[in-house]
């Protein structure tokens, strides 16, 4: 892609990839979604909303872009999921390499398996916290082990540290994979009223945290905006809250967001997204 900017028309020093401390990656992939398709135009959406963004945030009183953010060119490979998945782990390799933190913007889910890849290789203990609305837990989908449905079972394959977050949809083949002492059912969450939740997911965590956000953990109402959104979802609120405390007691060595599917009619999720990466970085980098 062309536009080299993330967060507006900076100076130039806030987004050469010399100098920022923080790397986006897009991957415009949706090779294997089943049901609307669109997530390809995710990462592009995303970016135009983020050109309206204030840069100033008030809940940190920073202006974290000055760390710096380069967004690089997006991962074009698409002949395979394979392919687009070793293409992801190579370039979030020597973004990991370069000393700076990486943030993968998808595309489908399945672009976060070549980021847990390259992870692995630069960390030996780490956990994945996955917010999703879908487990995505099966071992192939529709003749893939690399199908979006398949992705956490391949973060499995990774690291056995996986803690699931906001899950309201999943087939009983998967449950064979799913550990049950590190899954936080949506429903579970709302019953209990409070963010005494927030801290049981932190237990079950590891130091180091990888952060994969599939949009559709949010309930319709904010994230419409997905190729398979679920009712009774997470808030805004929720989300945000959680990572700050994740931000807290760990230290969060990546993170991506995906499955945006943006609509032109309404373009309110496309900047839900944007905001939800700034305030994370904000922060992340404080």
């Amino acid at each position: 892609m062309a536009e080299k900017i993330l967060y507006g028309d900076f100076e130039e020093k806030y987004t050469d990839y010399k100098t920022a401390e923080i790397a986006i990656l897009p991957v415009p992939y949706d090779g294997t979604s089943t049901w609307i398709k669109g997530a390809d135009k995710g990462p592009q959406a995303l970016l135009e909303a983020s050109f309206n963004l204030e840069f100033y945030d008030i809940e940190t009183d920073s202006e974290i872009f000055k760390k710096g953010i380069a967004t690089l060119d997006a991962v074009t490979e698409d002949s395979s999921p394979e392919a687009m998945t070793d293409e992801v782990e190579r370039r979030m390799n020597a973004i990991l390499d370069d000393k700076k933190f990486p943030i993968l913007i998808g595309g489908e889910h399945s672009v976060s398996i070549g980021a847990f890849r390259a992870i692995a290789r630069h960390y030996d203990n780490f956990s994945i916290l996955q917010l999703d609305a879908h487990s995505d837990m099966r071992d192939k989908y529709e003749g893939s082990p690399y199908n979006h449905a398949c992705v956490m079972a391949r973060a499995k394959d990774i690291t056995p540290c996986v803690v699931q977050v906001g899950i309201r949809s999943s087939a009983i083949e998967e449950r064979h994979n799913i550990d049950p002492n590190r899954i936080f059912y949506a429903h579970e969450i709302k019953e209990l009223g409070d963010t005494t939740w927030m801290y049981e997911v932190s237990q079950k965590l590891l130091d180091n945290v990888y952060v994969t956000i599939d949009l559709d953990v949010l309930d319709p109402a904010y994230m419409p905006s997905t190729g398979t959104p679920e009712p009774d979802g997470l808030s805004y609120r929720d989300v945000l809250t959680l990572l700050k405390l994740i931000n807290e007691r760990h230290n969060i060595i990546g993170i991506d967001v995906v499955e945006l599917c943006p609509n032109e009619n309404n373009k309110a999720p496309d900047f839900l997204a944007a905001k939800l990466i700034y305030q994370f970085l904000s922060f992340r980098f404080k």
